[in-house]
Order: C-alpha cells, then sequence, then structure tokens
C-alpha cells in the first residue's frame, strides 16, 4: 500500500511538472519529438516557442519526419529560411483545443493557411491527427503522422 501511494505522487508530481511546461519542454518530455526539437532548434525558434503565446502546434513525430527522404531532410536542415517557413507552417496563434476544432482553413504563423479536415478524423493538409490537447503552459500540441509543407 505504502509503494503504491509512493508512486502514485510521484506520477502525479511528474504529471503536474509536464503540465508546467512551455511547447518546447513539452516536446522534448515526450521523447517523440527529437527531430522537431533538433529541427526547431536550427532555426532558432526555441526562445519563440518557450515565448508567452499561446500557440497551437501540429507537431509531426520521429516518425513523420522519417517519412521525409532523408536527402531532402538534411538540406531542409540546413536551409535556415526554408526550415522555419515549414516549422512556423506547423504552429497557429492561440490555443486550439480539440473541441474546438471546426473544418476549414486556420492561417499559420508562417502566414500561409493549413486545411483543417474533420471527416473520418481530424487531418492537417495531408496528415492526420493521431493525438490531441498536449498541454503546454503556453498553448497546446496536437500530434500529426506527417510533415506537413508550406505551398
Amino acid at each position: 500500500m505504502k509503494k503504491t501511494l509512493i508512486a502514485s505522487i510521484l506520477a502525479f508530481g511528474a504529471l503536474t511538472s509536464a503540465q508546467a511546461a512551455d511547447i518546447v519542454d513539452t516536446a522534448v518530455a515526450a521523447g517523440s519529438f527529437k527531430t522537431l526539437v533538433t529541427a526547431i532548434q536550427a532555426a532558432g525558434l526555441v526562445d519563440t516557442l518557450k515565448g508567452k503565446g499561446p500557440f497551437t502546434v501540429f507537431a509531426p513525430t520521429d516518425a513523420a519526419f522519417a517519412k521525409v527522404p532523408k536527402a531532402d531532410l538534411d538540406a531542409l536542415l540546413k536551409d535556415k529560411a526554408k526550415l522555419t517557413a515549414v516549422l512556423t507552417y506547423h504552429v497557429v496563434a492561440g490555443k486550439v483545443m480539440a473541441a474546438d476544432v471546426k473544418a476549414g482553413k486556420v492561417k499559420t504563423v508562417q502566414g500561409s493557411e493549413l486545411t483543417i479536415g474533420t471527416m473520418g478524423g481530424v487531418t492537417v493538409d495531408n496528415a492526420k491527427v493521431t493525438a490531441t490537447d498536449i498541454a503546454a503552459d503556453n498553448g497546446v500540441i496536437h500530434v500529426i503522422d506527417t510533415v506537413v509543407m508550406p505551398k
């Protein structure tokens, strides 16, 4: 009984500290966004995504980045301007929770529009949303299975 109570207290402490983290720290803690975090660092967007926000981030997982041909990903990581455009295309100003998502166009921080679909699950352009409402103190992360590219 005592061990279970201690484990529960430790788990609750980890959960509450994770919720008090910003978008970047939340992505790092999740462990499945290593490529995304590397790209955010390469683009110089860490301070922005640690800022006040709020932001809604459609975050591609490492598996999503693995779908991008290695040569293309390597080139993207070396081209700061293009990388910044791609990453900010995954970010919407404001905190939009899954319950508030509506089909249609939404303007990204990059300036272009993402197309949100809600038939048969939520999609962002050609990416499927696989997890929602990962709360951060300056916004929310929704996990997507594909890297989306601005037109």
